[in-house]
């Protein structure tokens, strides 16, 4: 794997994004890599908790515009790219370990949804997560439009995605989309801290529980998941969302 590494704490695997230089934006072999990462660790017996975080300043921006011309290219290329991202909320959520985010830096678009899709979240003072996609004329996806309204309401919902507005630690925080704020430099020791603590949990017992609670949301999920597929893959073909994303990337929007 070249953009995502994998290792392992005792009974915790720690999933890391690995592009820095590029903020660990979303590309086709970011994608790959952390499906076969999260499906390694979610597979493998000794791990009890995954701890999934990014390298350098930032978790993760979102999608690499820089390949959206090549994303757009053909209605297969489109298909391939919302089935991938698609897939990375199903290997999060319907897995059977549990999964801490330690985030930090910006978690944006596709990252924010990342954020959203873990079972327990420690954030970092420094983090901001915000929603681009309606200024972009594209779509979100991972599940959000799901989870986010049983979260926190329609119109908060409404707000948070069409608006775009940019959100801190603290504001997550009190939104309930978070669940410890501490200093940067804690942050992935604290991630590890809380994952011990679900580690030293009976593993049978908060396997079932995940099970549980992600079976009584799969089926909305899973809706959500093929209408936002729908939908996005719409965006992708739409000649605006192109003049967008090519204006946004040379800095003019």
């Amino acid at each position: 794997m070249r953009f995502v590494t994998l290792s392992n704490e005792g009974p915790v695997s720690v999933v890391t994004l690995a592009r820095p230089e590029r903020l660990n934006a979303i590309s086709g072999p970011l994608l790959t890599d952390l499906h076969d990462a999260l499906e390694q660790a979610q597979q493998d017996p000794a791990t009890r908790v995954i701890v999934f975080t990014g390298a350098g300043r930032a978790f993760c921006v979102g999608d690499d515009l820089k390949d959206f011309d090549e994303q757009a290219a053909t209605p297969e290329a489109i298909a391939e790219t919302c089935a991938q991202i698609q897939q990375i909320t199903r290997d999060i959520m319907f897995g059977p370990k549990l999964v801490i985010g330690a985030i930090h830096g910006y978690a944006v678009g596709g990252g924010f949804e990342w954020v959203l899709n873990c079972d327990l979240v420690v954030a970092a003072e420094d983090l901001v997560c915000f929603f681009p996609e309606m200024a972009l004329g594209h779509f979100v996806t991972g599940g959000v439009t799901c989870l986010l309204p049983q979260t926190l309401g329609h119109q908060r919902t409404m707000e948070l995605i069409v608006l775009g507005e940019r959100h801190d630690a603290a504001a997550l925080h009190r939104l309930g989309l978070v669940n410890r704020v501490v200093a940067l430099p804690d942050l992935l020791p604290h991630a590890m801290g809380l994952a011990q603590q679900v580690a030293s949990r009976s593993a049978g017992a908060t396997a079932r529980l995940k099970r549980v609670l992600s079976t009584q949301l799969r089926a909305r999920l899973e809706n959500a998941l093929e209408l936002e597929t729908q939908e996005a893959m719409a965006c992708f073909a739409d000649a605006d969302t192109g003049a967008r994303i090519r204006a946004f990337a040379e800095k003019r929007l």
